[in-house]
């Protein structure tokens, strides 16, 4: 006898997470349907439609996403890439940390060295503009 798929357990930030990571991924926006089959496919656990309509409505009204009717139903894209976005919540972080420049320390102190090489390439790009 076959086994009904379990429920999805996911905390919501990890899957919204997951939801804005295929959309990133894509070519372009997609609908509430799309997302759902891509997470069906990539998931062994059973996650439910109404689910990943309400996530999606909830990364839109973070200013994550914006959508556009297409058709009956909507179609959502990031309104930044992953790199910017990433970028921003470094940025807030950092800003609500409550030692600035210790919280760098701690963040570069962190890095390997290839993301250490990296960033001072960064730098000297600022610095020279």
């Amino acid at each position: 006898m076959r086994q009904a798929p379990r429920v999805s357990k996911l905390g919501r930030g990890e899957l919204e997470a997951r939801v804005m990571d295929i959309l990133w991924r894509a070519a372009g926006p997609l609908t509430p349907r799309e997302v759902y089959d891509v997470l069906a496919r990539r998931r062994q656990t059973a996650i439910a439609y109404t689910t990943v309509t309400t996530i999606l409505t909830r990364l839109c009204h973070k200013g994550m996403l914006e959508r556009e009717e297409q058709g009956r139903a909507y179609a959502y894209a990031p309104v930044a890439d992953r790199e910017t976005w990433t970028a921003t919540r470094m940025r807030d972080l950092l800003r609500t940390s409550g030692d600035r420049a210790a919280a760098l320390t701690q963040f570069v102190q962190a890095m390997d060295a290839r993301e250490t090489n990296q960033l001072r390439r960064a730098l000297d790009r600022r610095r020279r503009r």
